[in-house]
C-alpha cells in the first residue's frame, strides 16, 4: 500500500461575505443576516509521478475562483420545501411559507442547489464542487477532502467526502 498524503490550503484570500438566512423547523426562520465566511480545504491523497498529491497553486486558483463565484451576494436555497421563487424582471420574489418575504436583485442572488443554507450545506456544495473540478481534471490520486467553512471565529462545519474510487 501507498503512503498517504495530506496538503492543506487556508489563505486570507479564502474569504467571502454573504447573507442568508436558515429555516429552523416548519413555522421559523432567521432574519436575512450577513457573515465573512472562510474557506479552508485539505486533500488526502498519494503522490503523483511528479511527487505531488495535488499542485498549491491549481488547489489555491480552484478555491479562489470558487468563493469568489458567491461573494458579495445573497445565499438562497433552491431546494428549501418552504420557499417558493418567482423572477420578474430584474426582481426575485422570495416566499417563506406562501407569504412574501423578500424582494430582491436577481444579479445580487445566488441560488444554491440546498436544502438550506447552514454552513453545513453550503460547506457540503463547496465540498462537491471541488470534487466535480478534481475528477474534470482528471487527477486519479486523491482519496479524501476535507473543507471547513467558518462563518465566524471559531464556529465552523467540516465535511469530508471520498474522491476517486474510495
Amino acid at each position: 500500500m501507498s503512503p498517504q498524503y495530506r496538503v492543506h490550503v487556508s489563505k486570507d484570500y479564502l474569504v467571502f461575505a454573504c447573507a442568508h438566512f436558515v429555516i429552523f423547523d416548519a413555522h421559523s426562520r432567521e432574519p436575512l443576516h450577513g457573515h465573512n465566511y472562510r474557506l479552508s480545504i485539505t486533500v488526502d491523497g498519494t503522490l503523483d509521478d511528479y511527487g505531488f498529491v495535488l499542485d498549491f497553486v491549481r488547489m489555491k486558483k480552484l478555491a479562489r475562483r470558487l468563493v469568489d463565484s458567491i461573494d458579495h451576494s445573497v445565499l438562497l436555497a433552491e431546494h428549501a420545501p418552504r420557499l417558493t421563487y418567482r423572477e420578474d424582471g430584474e426582481m426575485l420574489h422570495v416566499d417563506y411559507e406562501g407569504r412574501p418575504a423578500y424582494m430582491l436583485p436577481v444579479k445580487e442572488v445566488t441560488r444554491l442547489p440546498i436544502l438550506n443554507t447552514t454552513v453545513e450545506c453550503i460547506a457540503a456544495w463547496f465540498a462537491e464542487r471541488f470534487k466535480e473540478e478534481f475528477t474534470a481534471l482528471g487527477y486519479t490520486n486523491l482519496t479524501m477532502l476535507e473543507l471547513d467553512l467558518e462563518e465566524n471565529t471559531r464556529q465552523s462545519a467540516v465535511v469530508r467526502i471520498p474522491l476517486g474510487d474510495s
